[in-house]
């Protein structure tokens, strides 16, 4: 009989560890990037004669796989679909998928709106407050810093060269060679560019899809309460380490360290 395959296990960090690294998600964790999302959003969908006006908590739902699975998500809702409908789209098990020409007219959304976001992606968006300061400490301190997201890899080079030049020894985002979050493909390919073992590394994100990213590439994990989950939900997906502030972050990594 095939044994059946136990889940990853998701851990924090390690009191007084000297990490080596931090792997960090980039929406809704160093950035606040959901006014831009949601103006693209809004702008390609009335192209196309769509309803568009999703408010910022309603993006923040849709985007965390992707742009397409959010451009699927938004549609999906347009339909009527429940929360926990969107929420499933885009996982290996989905309640609800999109077929035929509606799927079709969600990649046509997307091809609208890459290039749209891609010219429009720094209007709005702003680190959140007190990241730079933590950045900056964290590299004082010789951890090396990386961020990897499912952003478009074209949007995530262009946002760290405006907002964080020298704050990342790499940056890597969403292209067709490499399977997205919560595949570990990427977050394993920051970790050969850093130099460093997982066991090393610290992943910190804002959502659910980080939780089993983390978990699938063997990365002790910080959840943030400040991005595009709330605290309660991160808590309800059994995230082992939440925090409130960039501070704290700072403090779980540099606190206590061992000499």
């Amino acid at each position: 009989m095939e044994q059946k395959k136990q889940p990853r296990r998701l851990f924090g960090p390690e009191p007084g560890k000297r990490y080596l690294a931090a792997v960090f998600d980039m929406d809704g964790t160093i950035l606040n990037t959901l006014g831009d999302l949601t103006e693209s959003l809004n702008h390609v969908l009335a192209e196309r004669g769509h309803r568009h006006d999703f408010t910022e908590r309603d993006v923040a739902a849709f985007f965390g796989s992707g742009a397409a699975v959010a451009m699927q998500r938004a549609l999906a809702a347009e339909k009527g679909s429940t929360a926990a409908e969107l929420a499933s789209i885009g996982t290996p098990h989905p309640s609800f998928t999109l077929t035929g020409p509606d799927l079709a007219e969600a990649e046509a959304v997307r091809q609208l709106y890459s290039p749209y976001y891609n010219a429009h992606c720094n209007s709005r968006t702003a680190p959140y407050e007190g990241i730079p300061e933590l950045l900056q400490q964290l590299r004082a301190a010789g951890i090396r810093t990386a961020v990897v997201s499912n952003k478009g890899d074209a949007e995530v080079q262009k946002l760290v060269r405006s907002l964080f030049p020298d704050c990342f020894a790499c940056a890597l985002g969403n292209r067709p060679d490499r399977r997205r979050k919560p595949a570990p493909d990427m977050v394993l390919h920051a970790l050969e560019m850093l130099g460093v073992a997982a066991e090393d590394t610290v992943y910190i994100g804002d959502s659910e899809v980080d939780l089993q990213t983390a978990a699938n590439s063997g990365l002790a994990c910080i959840s943030v309460d400040w991005g595009f989950r709330e605290r309660a939900f991160l808590e309800g997906c059994h995230a082992p380490c939440t925090v409130s502030c960039p501070q704290e972050i700072g403090s779980l990594l540099l606190g206590n360290r061992k000499s």
